[in-house]
C-alpha cells in the first residue's frame, strides 16, 4: 500500500519533468539534414548514433559493462547516391511528391520509351511474354513498360500485387498510381529501374531519366545502449527501446527526416533515462536505440541473438514508436498476450484520467519488440494515434508534431514500471 501510495505522489511531477523542449530538441536535430535522414547516405545512421551517445553521456548515463555501441553487420542495403531527375517532356518531376522509385530499384540514365500495358494484357501469359522478350531482344523501339493499376477492384489488385517488381526482374518498369507515396528500405536490388508516378502528373509519352543507385554490401550500423542500474541490487531490469534509423536518401537532394517515426520515440528514451537517473528505480533500467529497423528489424534481431543482457533478466520491454502525437490515444501492441500488464496501463490511464484511449491489439511484427517476444521476452509496443497521418513519406517533419499527449504518455508509463510486479 505504501508503494503504491508513493508512486502517486512521485507521479504528481511528472508533468513538469517531461522537459518538452529538450525533447523537441532532441527531436528536431534528429530530424535535420545534417543526419542525412538517419539512413545509409553518408552513413546517416551512424553520425546519428554519435549523437545519441553524445546526449547520454551529458545525462551521465553509461552503457553497459562497458557496452555504448553495439556493431553489427547489414548484408547488403540499397541506396540513392546521386542523380534523382524524372522528366516528363519539359516538365521536371519533384522526387518524393510527383514520383518514387521503388526501394529496390536500379539505376537507369537515359530515355524511358514505354509500352502501355492494359491490365488484361497482364492476364495473358503468352502475350506479356511475347512483349518482354521484344524489348529485351531489341526488336522495337520500347524499352520499358508503363502499368496503370488505378481503378481496379480489390480482387484484380490482390491477382496482381507483386506485378511491378516481377517485371522489373526483365525490363523498366513505370507504375502510374494515385496512392499517397510510402517509401521503404530494400536489402535488394532489381536488375532494372522501377519508378512509380502520380497520374495526375504523367501524360503518357517517354520519359528522360537520370537515377543513381548503389547496393552497398557488409554494411557496419550499430545499436546504441545505455544503463541504470537499481537503487537496490536487482536481477531484473526493464528495457525502453525505441528505433533510431530511418530511411535516408532518396537521390542526393531528398531525404525523409523521419519526425514521427521514430525520432519523436528516440527523443522519449532521454526523458525516460533523465527521470530514473533522477528517481531510480527498484529494477535495473535499459535503454537501448536500435539501428536496421526500417530494413527489417536488423538491429533488435541482432541485439536478441548476441545479448549483453541475458533475455531471461528483463523483466518487461517497452517500445516506442511514433510518439509524436497521441491525441486519440495510444495502441499497445501485444495487449492480447500480456493481459495483466495492459489491465494495468488501462487502470493508470482511468484512474489518472490520461489518454483519451488506450487501445488494445494482438502480436504484430512491426516493430524491434518482434524478436524479444518471439524468444520469451514480455514486451508493448507503444505507439501514439492522431491526425498526423505522415508515415514514410518527405512531410513527416518536425514542424507536423503536436507532442500533445507526450506528458500523459510519459507520465503512464513511468507509473507502470513503478508499480509492475
Amino acid at each position: 500500500m505504501l508503494k503504491f501510495l508513493l508512486s502517486i505522489i512521485v507521479s504528481t511531477s511528472f508533468s513538469s519533468f517531461a522537459q518538452i523542449d529538450e525533447v523537441r530538441r532532441i527531436t528536431k536535430s534528429l530530424c535535420s539534414p545534417e543526419f542525412y535522414g538517419r539512413g545509409y547516405y553518408k552513413k546517416g545512421d551512424s553520425l546519428a548514433a554519435d549523437y545519441l551517445v553524445d546526449e547520454f553521456k551529458k545525462l551521465g548515463i553509461e552503457g553497459y559493462n562497458g557496452t555504448v555501441l553495439q556493431p553489427f553487420e547489414i548484408q547488403s542495403v540499397n541506396t540513392f547516391p546521386g542523380r534523382m531527375i524524372v522528366n516528363n517532356g519539359s516538365f521536371s518531376l519533384n522526387p518524393g511528391v510527383h514520383f518514387v522509385v521503388d526501394p529496390s530499384s536500379s539505376g537507369f540514365v537515359g530515355e524511358l520509351r514505354p509500352f502501355m500495358l492494359t491490365p488484361k494484357m497482364l492476364f495473358d501469359r503468352e502475350g506479356l511474354s511475347k512483349i518482354i522478350r521484344d524489348i529485351r531482344n531489341e526488336k522495337t523501339d520500347r524499352n520499358s513498360v508503363v502499368l496503370d493499376l488505378i481503378d481496379l477492384d480489390l480482387d484484380t489488385l490482390k491477382q496482381l500485387s507483386g506485378i511491378s517488381q516481377a517485371l522489373a526482374a526483365y525490363c523498366h518498369v513505370i507504375e502510374i498510381t494515385d496512392e499517397k507515396f510510402t517509401w521503404s528500405v530494400s536489402t535488394e536490388q532489381l536488375p532494372n529501374a522501377l519508378i512509380k508516378i502520380q497520374d495526375s502528373i504523367y501524360s503518357g509519352g517517354p520519359l528522360n531519366v537520370e537515377i543513381d543507385a548503389q547496393l552497398l554490401n557488409n554494411y557496419m550500423s550499430q545499436n546504441v545502449i545505455a544503463y541504470l542500474p537499481g537503487k537496490k541490487k536487482c536481477t531484473k531490469t526493464i528495457l525502453f527501446t525505441a528505433h533510431y534509423d530511418h530511411l535516408g536518401h532518396m537521390g542526393s537532394n531528398t531525404y525523409f527526416p523521419g519526425a514521427n517515426d521514430n525520432a519523436s520515440g528516440t527523443a522519449m528514451l532521454f526523458t525516460m533515462a533523465k527521470y530514473f537517473k533522477e528517481n531510480p528505480s527498484d529494477y535495473n533500467v535499459m535503454f537501448i536505440a536500435f539501428a536496421g529497423e526500417e530494413a527489417g528489424l536488423l538491429g533488435s534481431k541482432y541485439f536478441v541473438e548476441n545479448p549483453i543482457l541475458k533475455l531471461k533478466k528483463i523483466k518487461f520491454l517497452v517500445n516506442l514508436d511514433i510518439m509524436g502525437s497521441g491525441e486519440d490515444g495510444i495502441t499497445a501492441v501485444n495487449a492480447t498476450v500480456f493481459e495483466k500488464e495492459f489491465e494495468l496501463l488501462q487502470r493508470i490511464n482511468e484512474e489518472k484520467k490520461l489518454l483519451t484511449k488506450v487501445k488494445r491489439r494482438g502480436p504484430s511484427a512491426n516493430s524491434d519488440h518482434y524478436w524479444f517476444t518471439e524468444n520469451g521476452v514480455p514486451a508493448f509496443f507503444i505507439y501514439t494515434m492522431g491526425p498526423n497521418k505522415h508515415y514514410h513519406d518527405i512531410f513527416d517533419t518536425y514542424e507536423e508534431l503536436s507532442f500533445r499527449e507526450y506528458d500523459d504518455i510519459t507520465d503512464l508509463l513511468i507509473t507502470f514500471v513503478r508499480r509492475l510486479n
